[in-house]
């Protein structure tokens, strides 16, 4: 019966550990700032160079 504490202990732990890192990382993603955002979508392919231009001015005059 000893030798299951040895074995639950650690388990517990690490799966503490798993979970504190997995809900803290969420955060990660909303320190990004806008113009980070706007390059990668840019990059990706995902938006025009003229909607890149349109939105970089708009992000411009907010700053």
């Amino acid at each position: 019966m000893m030798m299951w504490w040895w074995i639950l202990i650690p388990f517990v732990l690490v799966l503490a550990v798993f979970l504190y890192n997995k809900r803290n990382g969420q955060n990660t993603v909303m320190d990004e700032k806008p113009m980070d955002i706007l390059n990668s979508r840019f990059a990706k392919g995902e938006i025009s160079k003229e909607e890149y231009e349109e939105q970089k001015r708009t992000l411009n005059i907010k700053n």
